[in-house]
C-alpha cells in the first residue's frame, strides 16, 4: 500500500534557536559502552574485508546490477507514475516511485482524481525501530512540483532536508534541480505555501545550512521549522573527495527526536547520491542499536533498491559507503577513547592516589 500521512498527530521541532544546528562543529555523537564494543566489533569486520577480500564488494555490487529491476517489471509496479496525468512530474522517464511505498499527498494544487496525490517520491525504512531513521526520497524538484514538495514536507513533518546537488552542473551545464528553497531576499510562496529563510550558514566543509519555515498562507498555526542542509560539491554519478561533509550531516542531524518525521532527500534523480548517503546514515544507526545485519552492506542497498529503483548508482559510490562508514566508526571510537581517558585522568587528579591500576584500554575504563 502507498505511504500517506497527514502529520498531524507528529511533534513539532524547531532549529530557530537552535544553536547547535547553526554551530561551525556539530555535536559529539557520545557513546555507551555496548555502542563502544559494537563500533569495534563492525569496524574490525570491515576492514577485514576492505584488507582480504576487496573482490568481494566488487562482486557484491555485481550482483546488485544483475539484480536491478527490468523495464516490464517497472511498468507493472510504478502504475501511478505512468499514468499520463503524471508523466510530466517526472524529471527522468525511467525514476519512478513503485506503487506499494510511494508517497502520496492527501492534497495538493493537483486536484484531478486520476493524478491520485502524485509526486515522485518514496518512503524508505529498513528497521522498525524509532531509533532508526525513516527517509524519503525523492528527485530534485521541477518548477512546477514545487508546491507538491513542500506539500510533501508539511503532511509528513519533515525535519530536515539533505539536498546532495547543485542546481546546475557546471560540467555539463545542465540544470540538476529547481530553485525550490532559496529565499533569503523575502518570502516565497509556491501556490498556498509560503517559505521563509530564518538563517543561512556556510561550513568549511562545504556544506550550506539553512533554517526555513514552511506554512499555509491562511494558516492560524505556527509555522513548520525545517533544517535545510546543501552538499553542492558532491559530484553527480560520482563520490566526493573525502568522507568528511557527508559524515557531519550524519552529526548535525543524528540528534533529532527520533519520532520526528522522515528525513527528505534528494540529489537529481533521488537514487544515485540519495541512496548512498541513505546507506551511510542507516549502517551506523543500526549498528549502534546492535543490529548485526547492519554488516551486510549488500543486503542494505538490497532492500533500498526493493522501495527505489537504483539505490547507490555507481560502484564507486558503492565502495564510498564503506569508506564513510569505517571512517565514521574510527571517529566514534577515537571519540570515545579520548572522552574516557580524560574522564580518568581528572577522576586521578582528584585523589593524591591513584583509585586503580589498570593497563589504559578505554572500554576497561568504562567497565570499571
Amino acid at each position: 500500500m502507498a505511504a500517506s500521512s497527514s502529520g498531524s498527530n507528529l511533534p513539532r521541532f524547531s532549529f530557530s534557536s537552535s544553536a547547535a544546528a547553526a554551530a561551525d562543529y556539530p555535536p559529539r555523537i557520545t557513546l555507551t559502552a555496548d555502542q563502544y564494543r559494537r563500533c569495534s566489533e563492525a569496524l574490525s569486520s570491515f576492514k577485514e574485508k576492505l584488507r582480504n577480500s576487496p573482490d568481494q564488494i566488487t562482486a557484491e555490487f555485481a550482483h546488485l546490477q544483475a539484480n536491478r529491476i527490468r523495464p516490464s517489471e517497472m511498468a507493472r509496479s510504478c502504475t501511478v507514475a505512468l499514468d499520463g496525468v503524471n508523466l510530466s512530474k517526472n524529471r527522468y522517464t525511467d525514476i519512478l516511485p513503485f506503487d506499494k511505498n510511494r508517497v502520496v499527498l492527501d492534497q495538493c494544487k493537483d486536484y484531478r482524481p486520476s493524478a491520485r496525490g502524485y509526486i515522485n517520491a518514496s518512503l524508505i525504512t529498513t528497521s522498525s525501530l524509532e531509533s532508526v531513521s525513516r527517509f524519503i526520497a525523492t528527485q530534485g524538484p521541477l518548477p512546477h512540483t514545487y508546491e507538491d514538495f513542500w506539500e510533501m514536507v508539511i503532511q509528513y513533518r519533515c525535519p530536515v532536508i539533505v539536498m546532495l546537488t547543485r542546481l546546475v552542473d557546471n560540467y555539463k551545464v545542465m540544470i540538476k534541480c529547481g530553485d525550490y528553497f532559496q529565499a533569503e531576499d523575502g518570502p516565497r510562496e509556491f501556490g498556498n505555501i509560503c517559505i521563509v529563510t530564518k538563517w543561512i550558514r556556510s561550513i568549511d566543509t562545504s556544506l550550506v545550512l539553512r533554517n526555513l519555515e514552511v506554512n499555509y498562507r491562511e494558516s492560524e498555526e505556527p509555522p513548520m521549522s525545517v533544517l535545510h542542509i546543501q552538499y553542492p560539491e558532491w559530484p553527480d554519478h560520482g563520490v566526493p573527495r573525502d568522507t568528511i561533509a557527508v559524515r557531519e550531516i550524519l552529526k548535525r542531524i543524528y540528534h533529532l527526536p527520533p519520532n520526528l518525521g522522515p528525513i527528505v532527500v534528494h540529489c537529481s534523480a533521488g537514487i544515485g547520491r540519495t541512496g548512498t548517503y541513505c546507506t551511510i546514515h542507516n549502517t551506523i544507526q543500526r549498528i549502534l542499536v546492535g543490529d548485526k545485519t547492519a554488516l551486510d552492506i549488500a543486503n542494505t542497498v538490497s532492500v533500498f533498491r526493493s522501495q527505489r529503483i537504483g539505490m547507490v548508482q555507481t560502484m564507486d559510490q558503492y565502495q564510498f559507503c564503506y569508506e564513510a562508514i569505517i571512517d565514521e566508526l574510527e571517529d566514534l571510537i577515537s571519540d570515545f577513547n579520548s572522552e574516557t581517558s580524560s574522564k580518568w585522568t581528572l577522576l586521578n587528579s582528584q585523589f593524591s592516589m591513584p583509585l586503580f591500576h589498570v593497563a589504559a584500554d578505554a572500554f576497561t575504563l568504562v567497565r570499571l
